[in-house]
C-alpha cells in the first residue's frame, strides 16, 4: 500500500525532534544552567520537516550575546552542549553531517550578532558555489529553546533579502543548474556507470521543486520552512494560483511517495535504503507520472527564471 509520505515525514521528524529534545535535556543535566538564552535549530531537510529514512543531522546552534568578559565561557559551554547533542544523535542513528553542518562544530554554534553577520554575508554573495553550501541554513527551524532567537533571524533575513534584490537573483541562477533528470524526449536520465548505474536520484529530482518554492517564500517573506507548508502559505496569500498550488502539491508528494516506497522496498529486503532508483522498477503508470511530475518542475523553473530574471 502506497504509504501516506506527507504525513510519514512529519512523524520521522516529530520523532527526530523528541530525541533532540531529551538529548539537550541530558546534556543541561550535565553541564548545569545554560548561561544564557540559547536555541537548538533544526536545518535543511530536518528543517523543513521533510526527513525520510536516510537522512543526517543538519543543526546549529544560536545564544544570546554574551558580555564581552563571559564571551569565552558561554561558547565553551554551548560548543559542549553541541558536542554531546550530535554526538548522542549519531549513537541514536541519525548520523553526522559530512559538511559538518552541527551544532557541535563551533563555526555553527555562536550568538546571534554572529549568525546574523553570516546571514547578512550569504545575501550579499554573488558566488554560486557559496550559495550552493549556505542554501540548507535558509530552512532554519526552533526545535528546543528560545524560539524568539530564531524570530529575530528570521526577520533580519528578510530584511537583508529586501535590501539586496540581486541575491535573489543569483540565487535563482543557481537553482537553475538543477534540472530535474529528464531528457530530450521525456526520457528518464540514468546514471551510465558507477554504483548506481542504470539509476537516478530520486533526491534530485526532488530539489528543484524545495529550490523554487524556498526563492519564492523568501522573496514573499514567509517564515514557513516546509515545502508544503510554503506552498499553501504562498497561494493562501496570492502568490499562487489555487490550482498552481495544486499542482506542485501534486507533484512533490508523489516524488516523495516514491522515495518513501523505495526506502521501504529497500528496508523489506534488508538493504541499506538509499535515494538511487532504477526506472524499471517502476510500474507504467509511475514512470509515466514520474516522467511528467519532472516535466512540471521544468516549466516551474522556466517560469522562476522568468519572474526573477527576465529570461527562461
Amino acid at each position: 500500500s502506497n504509504p501516506d509520505s506527507f504525513n510519514l515525514t512529519r512523524i520521522i521528524s516529530a520523532a527526530a525532534e523528541a530525541v533532540t529534545k531529551k538529548c539537550i535535556l541530558f546534556a543541561i543535566n550535565e553541564l548545569g544552567t545554560p548561561p544564557s538564552r540559547f536555541v537548538f535549530m533544526a536545518l535543511g531537510s530536518v528543517g523543513r520537516e521533510e526527513q525520510t529514512l536516510v537522512t543526517d543531522q543538519d543543526n546549529a546552534l544560536v545564544y544570546d550575546d554574551p558580555l564581552p568578559e563571559k564571551s569565552e565561557e558561554t561558547h565553551d559551554y554551548f560548543l559542549q552542549l553541541g558536542e554531546k547533542v550530535c554526538t548522542w544523535l549519531d549513537s541514536a542513528g541519525y548520523s553526522f553531517c559530512e559538511g559538518e553542518i552541527m551544532a557541535m562544530n563551533p563555526k555553527w554554534c555562536q550568538p546571534l550578532t554572529v549568525w546574523q553577520g553570516y546571514f547578512k554575508q550569504w545575501v550579499s554573495t554573488s558566488e554560486p558555489a557559496d550559495l550552493l553550501e549556505t542554501k540548507i541554513f535558509f530552512d532554519f527551524r526552533g526545535v528546543y529553546g528560545d524560539l524568539e532567537l530564531v524570530n529575530k533571524l528570521r526577520s533580519h533575513l528578510h530584511e537583508q533579502v529586501k535590501n539586496k534584490p540581486m541575491f535573489l537573483y543569483h540565487l535563482v541562477h543557481n537553482c537553475l543548474q538543477f534540472k530535474p533528470p529528464l531528457g530530450m524526449f521525456k526520457n528518464i536520465v540514468v546514471e551510465s556507470a558507477g554504483k548506481n548505474r542504470e539509476k537516478f536520484s530520486i533526491k534530485k529530482a526532488m530539489t528543484p521543486v524545495v529550490d523554487l518554492v524556498r526563492v519564492y517564500a523568501l522573496k514573499h517573506e514567509i517564515s514557513e520552512t516546509s515545502t508544503f507548508s510554503r506552498l499553501a502559505k504562498l497561494e493562501a496569500d496570492g502568490y499562487l494560483t489555487p490550482s498552481e498550488y495544486r499542482e506542485l502539491a501534486l507533484v512533490y508528494r508523489f516524488l516523495l511517495d516514491q522515495r518513501f516506497k523505495h526506502q521501504m522496498l529497500a528496508l523489506d529486503q534488508g538493504i541499506v535504503p538509499d535515494n538511487h532508483v532504477n526506472p524499471k522498477e517502476l510500474t507504467e503508470v509511475e514512470q509515466a507520472t514520474l516522467r511528467e511530475a519532472m516535466s512540471q518542475c521544468s516549466s516551474y523553473q522556466s517560469k522562476m527564471g522568468f519572474d526573477f530574471t527576465g529570461s527562461a
